[in-house]
């Protein structure tokens, strides 16, 4: 779930403090091409097994992490701009992948690599998207501020109307039933998708761009386009901790947990990819990815980030590159 815009330059200043909270290289253990002229969007399972890449050149291609193998090449109509893949979504259980351009949604059977059904939505974009085990139940978040919880296989669709602004973010627990939207209105909402009632409401100081829920339902994390990145208890709402940054501000274009509740991994348009303590929010140590090739200034969006195992990162950038780091 991937809406991001801007890079934050380090400080020299920090420079000696930043060389102690480095990872064990700033060089990939592996590198892997997965899209040769750059990607427009992509999506790490939670396990890092599997990953999902939009490109121009070669569509939508799904890729198995443990030996770099092509499973399927998926076509979404991808032949002009408007029809461009820029949101993607991999089931917590690896069953399906959730593909959409601002106009419409594909469902994809991972096993088969057959489409399970393509829909349209009017007077409205998509801006983010997410998915539930087995393809179960699939959320949309759209540019007239409504989020849209929808069960392929009986049609039922609800609509939540708590947003007053574009809708610039959505996820959803593995089992579908809670889900957490964040909107230009300042607020991030979760709620339940069979009532479509709230049940915590998180205020920013402005737009919030980027939510996650942890899929073992113990955390939501929550952050603005200013200075407010917030980690939350998702059984009592309560706040847990702030992420920790001296930069003026830093704005996040993905997130994931680790299996283990203590660490939260981040990416940002800025290439940058930081690890953090969850229980107070320090920054334990961050590095960037790979630039795209014969690109100045260096540049690249961290689109999705995976804990591969406690000392391992996947990262899928915009770069077209995979990539697996040691971080101890």
């Amino acid at each position: 779930m991937n809406i991001a815009k801007f890079s934050i330059p380090y400080m020299l200043l920090f420079a000696l403090i930043l060389v102690g909270c480095q990872p064990a290289s700033d060089e990939p253990i592996q590198r892997w091409q997965h899209a040769a002229s750059g990607a427009y969007a992509a999506n790490i399972s939670d396990d890092a097994s599997l990953s999902v890449v939009s490109s121009v050149h070669h569509g939508i291609s799904l890729w198995n992490l443990k030996n770099n193998a092509l499973l399927f090449q998926w076509s979404q109509q991808q032949d002009s701009a408007d029809n461009l893949v820029l949101s993607l979504d991999i089931a917590h259980d690896n069953s399906h992948v959730l593909t959409a351009s601002r106009q419409n949604f594909s469902l994809w059977n991972v096993k088969s690599g057959k489409s399970e059904g393509f829909w349209q939505i009017d007077g409205s974009t998509i801006r983010d998207v997410a998915l539930s085990n087995n393809g179960k139940n699939i959320l949309i978040g759209k540019s007239d501020g409504t989020v849209v919880h929808f069960t392929p296989s009986t049609g039922r669709r609800i609509e939540f109307l708590g947003h007053q602004e574009k809708v610039n973010t959505v996820d959803m627990l593995p089992n579908g039933r809670i889900a957490l939207s964040g909107s230009n209105d300042f607020v991030a909402y979760v709620w339940d998708t069979q009532t479509g009632q709230v049940i915590y409401r998180f205020n920013h100081p402005s737009r919030v761009t980027m939510v996650a829920i942890d899929p073992y339902g113990r955390y939501a994390f929550t952050a603005d386009s200013k200075k407010s990145a917030n980690l939350w208890d998702l059984k009592t709402g309560k706040l847990i901790s702030q992420l920790q940054y001296s930069n003026r501000q830093e704005v996040f274009s993905t997130v994931q947990f680790s299996k283990d509740g203590h660490l939260l991994v981040t990416g940002a348009p800025s290439r940058k990819v930081s690890i953090w303590r969850i229980k107070d929010g320090e920054r334990l140590t961050s590095w960037r990815v790979t630039p795209k090739d014969d690109n100045y200034p260096a540049s690249a969006v961290v689109y999705s980030v995976a804990f591969s195992d406690n000392n391992h990162i996947i990262t899928e950038s915009s770069s077209g590159y995979a990539e697996l780091w040691q971080t101890k």
